[in-house]
């Protein structure tokens, strides 16, 4: 009799001043679990959160869903500009013990064929000890961009730091693991 396989936990965070006051709904959070659904065979539950962009708010949240909650994968929106408020990325820095530059050059890149504020935004990655964090802009129609061009590297970097083996829809996006000699 085989074992069922555990569902596995990703991190999902909004840091909006107003969606976390009730201002608006919060559609960015929304667009990162659809887009993670769509991606993912594995069995995945999201952990949300909705916080203000709050830098010792936001840093609390990324070591809650790493240490506690045992995420291997964390994404986050909002708090990505230039703004004064705008500090995700100072929060994930300062929780990580890995940063992962890539990611955000990556992104910054392919928001250029879009949009030129896209110079603007300050999307990062990070390593906490087994979780993978991605900071990502605020708007939905970016979030998807932005994961359609980094997520073919998610699994294999998940598969790095220890965490569970992350399965994609290969007909929605196909993860690049590299074959062993």
């Amino acid at each position: 009799m085989s074992e069922a396989k555990a569902e596995i936990k990703i991190g999902i965070v909004t840091a909006s001043d107003r969606a976390s006051a009730g201002v608006y709904e919060d559609l960015s959070g929304q667009a990162i679990k659809d887009t993670l659904t769509d991606y993912l065979s594995s069995p995945w539950q999201a952990v949300y959160r909705l916080i203000p962009d709050d830098q010792p708010v936001v840093e609390k949240t990324l070591i809650e869903l790493a240490d506690d909650e045992g995420c291997c994968l964390i994404v986050t929106t909002g708090g990505t500009g230039p703004a004064p408020r705008d500090l995700v990325p100072e929060a994930t820095e300062a929780v990580c013990n890995k940063m992962m530059p890539g990611f955000g050059e990556l992104m910054r890149q392919v928001s250029l064929q879009y949009v030129p504020t896209a110079i603007l935004s300050r999307q990062t990655a990070g390593i906490r000890n087994r979780s993978l964090i991605i900071n990502l802009p605020g708007k939905p129609k970016s979030i998807r961009e932005c994961l359609d061009a980094v997520f073919p590297a998610v699994p294999y970097c998940v598969d790095l730091i220890e965490g569970p083996f992350l399965e994609t829809h290969e007909t929605v996006i196909k993860a690049f693991r590299p074959r062993a000699k």
